[in-house]
């Protein structure tokens, strides 16, 4: 397996030596590769599409509050929770 070298900051190392049980080399491969997942799936954007997509989903939002109202939900927090569950599987 190669072997490559990160720069920290000290202070990090510290923490770092302060927590016991890690395997560090795992957690940095694990995120190295979770990085690669993300900017891979990012490659193939549409980014137009995408454009087109928010645009449309505030409008859509702004037809309804001006129909029913604001509502007081905030999506934000299970939006953000399913997204992780997404990136962060591991790849078929």
């Amino acid at each position: 397996m190669p072997i490559i070298t990160i720069r920290i900051p000290e202070d990090l190392r510290k923490r770092m030596s302060r927590v016991k049980g890690i395997n560090w080399s795992e957690v940095v491969r694990r995120a190295i590769s979770d990085r690669i997942v993300i900017e891979e799936r990012l490659k193939g954007k549409d980014w137009d599409v995408v454009r087109k997509a928010a645009t449309e989903t505030d409008e859509l939002r702004m037809t309804l509050e001006t129909k029913y109202g604001r509502c007081d939900y905030d999506s934000a927090e299970t939006i953000r929770r399913w997204r992780d569950a997404r990136v962060w599987r591991e790849p078929s």
